[in-house]
């Protein structure tokens, strides 16, 4: 009774043994029979994976004392012949002892060769009379942890076979095999590890610089991907769902944060051409919102610099472009506050991630310049050259002031690649925990360990994480910690701190790097931007929308994207183009002076919203020898506009000799730089010559000869009349003699009279005494009254005599 009731408990080490053994010697018939067949028989048989076996689930992930295991999934016949009397057996394996054990094992997952272990059996199995061809059988075996004979704690390979007969092959065999780790640790180990877990809330660019037209500046998107993202069952909101039960390090992109609360207002979403579109997914960004400040509210979070840019793309490619760090120093200063503003928590500033955790001297150089202190860096890249027999804690001083926070590679790792089947994330699942639980009994250190896994993990990664997570919480071997406390660990002194050479960072991703070019370009952009913004009246209306467009233009997303890279800075580069063209000169046609001064105007017009100001334009003759503006070869006027409106600017001119000149108006901004294009245009010169003068003197001459010609013809008819007073009168009567002076007043009184051929208001013809035969005197160049007037005409309206061109202010 003893000896069964030990039996029936936990089993001895011996009693496993030859549970095992007799398992085996069972067997023993079986095995005789297949050494009679041709060996190429079931060696076919078995590399042929004839049924293969999904294993969709495992609960618990790591079971401790007390548990059942319940393990379900599908087994598909991939043959031509139904396989009979078949049945799904698990099986477990003696215990891995090391870390790359391990991952030997997983290598070998499906391989019938790799060594199976012993067979539970019993009543823990399931049965199928039949499996016909293509057909998915699901199955589902629950057993006690205590069945399945597991002894010391640490990692077993954990197996599900599927045995059956074949048409072909009329014998009992392993036709399928799907084998994995069961991490077991009976209590509470004795030493912990303590595990932070970085939990990335990093998206790619969605906001361009454009905003809408008005005072309000509606935000353009480039499309709605961030929508679907952030709407229930999208990628980030299955990441915020997941990570809010989890005690993790949120690691956020502050560029995500902005873009999701610009979308809680009105925004709009760029089309064809410049066409856009209104967003309509308000109510989905301030849920999203809402329920990640309250996710965050007691949880540590890490702000990276804002749209998370690509160090090493900086540090390889951009330090040799004048002003490219600065745009990293720029990012980091607003990124916690910009998390501050949108989740209400104060941030962590002081890490850097270059991608992948991969790093270089001059990528550890660009990461710190911008005041981070602390680089998550990745043991396949920092690697161990000291020969510890275990994996050292995460924190490494590296010098001036630096630590590298060394994420562990094996669990970093775990979660890549395509896991939207059950079976491959539940495989993931088990060979993280394996891995964890292996580290774990590596030695009696206790050590903090970092797990930094790929920036933005598809929604099914993010799923497999979250379950591994929650396992590894509730085990009996690790305990959480955030990033903060694990950087400020005590450092192992046995720890590698050399930081690899250049030449040692990865081809694959020193391929997907931004170009020399792309930094160039943002270069480029930035000179004309800080040319722009010193003339406007409200520069934050400009600068902060382009400052952080130029961030996302360094953004770690575009790695592999190089075609969305170039396109998305030259979207920026034009619609910054398209702003200073806004501000303009008007163009001139030719200008004719008329004269030997005048005003010439240029007129500048503002299409933007806001005013401008601190502007310089100058008029420059390019023959100064003939025009000369202001009294010097050029002139310059302070330029301001407001919004919406145009100014003309006066130019005094003065002309030396006739002729065309060509005239520049250019704008400058106050340090001196040129704005804009310049205007060229051609001013006629045609002011009045010594010729014209003699011509117009010649003129008054005959007048005044006219005038003298008049005057002794009227002498000469005063004389006669004066001579005809001594004869008879026209009417042949006498004239009575009158005294001298009566004869004059009587002529004057003739003079006014009217009907009677004297001047009078009805014939203002004769009013100036002469007869009416006489008229014929005053027309004309001999007419005084009517002289040329020598003085050009230099009124507005008659500055351009030939009609065309523009006339000209004077």
């Amino acid at each position: 009774m003893a000896e069964a009731a030990d039996f029936q408990g936990t089993p001895s080490p011996a009693r496993r043994w030859l549970r095992r053994t007799g398992a085996l010697l069972a067997g023993a018939p079986l095995l005789a029979g297949l050494m009679q067949l041709p060996a190429a028989a079931p060696a076919q048989a078995a590399g042929s994976n004839a049924v293969s076996v999904a294993l969709d689930s495992l609960s618990p992930s790591a079971p401790s004392d007390g548990d059942t295991l319940t393990v379900s999934g599908t087994v598909t016949n991939n043959g031509k012949h139904a396989v009979t009397d078949a049945h799904v057996d698990l099986r477990v394996g003696s215990p891995l002892s090391t870390r790359s054990a391990i991952d030997t094992a997983a290598q070998q997952s499906e391989e019938l060769q790799s060594g199976l272990g012993t067979e539970i059996g019993g009543k823990y199995t399931e049965d199928f009379d039949s499996l016909p061809p293509g057909v998915a059988e699901h199955f589902s075996i629950s057993v006690p942890v205590d069945k399945l004979d597991l002894g010391q704690d640490g990692v077993y390979p954990f197996g599900v076979s599927l045995s059956g007969k074949t048409t072909a092959q009329q014998w009992d065999q392993v036709l399928g095999v799907q084998q994995t780790f069961l991490p077991w640790q009976s209590s509470e180990a004795d030493t912990k590890t303590r595990t932070t877990y970085l939990w990335p809330l990093i998206s790619t660019v969605h906001m361009t610089a454009k905003t809408g037209a008005g005072e309000l500046q509606t935000p353009v998107f480039l499309n709605e991907d961030l929508a679907k993202e952030i709407s229930p069952g999208g990628r980030l909101a299955q990441m915020l769902a997941l990570g809010k039960d989890l005690d993790v390090t949120w690691v956020i992109d502050p560029d995500l944060l902005a873009s999701v609360d610009a979308m809680t207002g009105n925004y709009q979403i760029q089309g064809p051409g410049d066409s856009t579109t209104a967003g309509t997914h308000q109510a989905v960004a301030k849920q999203f919102l809402a329920d990640l400040q309250d996710a965050v509210a007691d949880k540590e979070v890490v702000a990276l610099p804002f749209a998370d840019p690509d160090l090493a793309s900086l540090a390889h490619n951009g330090t040799a472009v004048t002003g490219s760090l600065s745009h990293l120093k720029d990012a980091t200063d607003v990124a916690a506050t910009t998390v501050e503003t949108v989740l209400h928590v104060t941030p962590n500033t002081d890490f850097a991630w270059p991608v992948n955790g991969a790093v270089d001297p001059s990528i550890i150089k660009v990461a710190t310049s911008a005041g981070a202190d602390k680089v998550i860096a990745r043991s396949d890249s920092l690697q161990e050259t000291g020969g510890l027999s275990y994996t050292p804690s995460a924190a490494r001083p590296i010098g001036g002031g630096t630590t590298a926070v060394v994420a562990d590679a094996r669990l970093s790792t775990a979660f890549e690649g395509d896991l939207t089947t059950a079976d491959s994330a539940t495989l993931a699942v088990q060979r993280f925990l394996a891995q964890s639980l292996a580290l774990n009994t590596q030695t009696d250190k206790q050590r903090s360990i970092v797990v930094a896994p790929q920036r933005m993990p598809s929604s099914s990664q993010a799923q497999a994480m979250a379950t591994a997570i929650a396992a590894l919480q509730d085990s009996n071997w690790s305990q959480s910690q955030n990033l903060t406390a694990a950087a400020k660990d005590k450092p192992d002194p046995g720890a590698s701190t050399k930081i690899p050479s250049s030449s040692a960072y990865p081809s694959s991703l020193r391929k997907q790097e931004l170009p020399r070019t792309a930094f160039e370009q943002i270069a480029r952009t930035q000179d004309k931007l800080d040319n722009f913004q010193v003339i406007l009246s409200n520069q934050a209306r400009v600068v902060t929308p382009f400052g952080r467009a130029i961030n996302r233009e360094m953004s770690t997303s575009w790695r592999g994207r190089g075609t969305d890279a170039d396109s998305f800075r030259t979207g920026v580069e034009s619609w910054l183009d398209d702003l200073v063209g806004e501000v303009k000169l008007i163009d001139k046609s030719e200008t004719k002076l008329s004269g030997r001064s005048a005003t010439i105007p240029v007129t500048v017009q503002n299409n933007l919203v806001q005013g401008v100001d601190h502007l310089v334009l100058r008029l420059t003759s390019t023959m100064p020898t003939r025009l000369e503006i202001g009294g010097k070869p050029y002139d310059e006027q302070r330029v301001e506009v407001s919004g919406g409106h145009s100014q003309s600017v006066k130019f005094s001119t003065s002309a030396n000799a006739n002729g065309r000149v060509e005239v520049t108006a250019q704008l400058y901004t106050q340090d001196g730089q040129e704005y804009g294009q310049a205007v060229h245009f051609d001013v006629k010169v045609t002011e009045v010559t010594p010729t014209v003068m003699l011509v117009i003197g010649g003129g008054v001459l005959l007048l005044v000869l006219a005038g003298f010609r008049m005057y002794t013809q009227r002498k000469r008819a005063a004389a006669r009349q004066a001579a005809e007073g001594d004869g008879p009168d026209p009417a042949g009567e006498d004239t009575p003699d009158t005294p001298e002076g009566e004869g004059r007043n009587t002529a004057d009184t003739r003079a006014d009279k009217g009907p009677d051929n004297t001047a009078g208001p009805g014939n203002p013809g004769t009013h100036d005494g002469r007869r009416p035969g006489e008229s014929d005197a005053r027309s004309g160049a001999d007419d005084p009254e009517q002289p040329s007037d020598p003085t050009p005409d230099t009124a507005p309206e008659s500055a351009d005599p030939s009609g065309t061109g523009e006339r000209v202010d004077r």
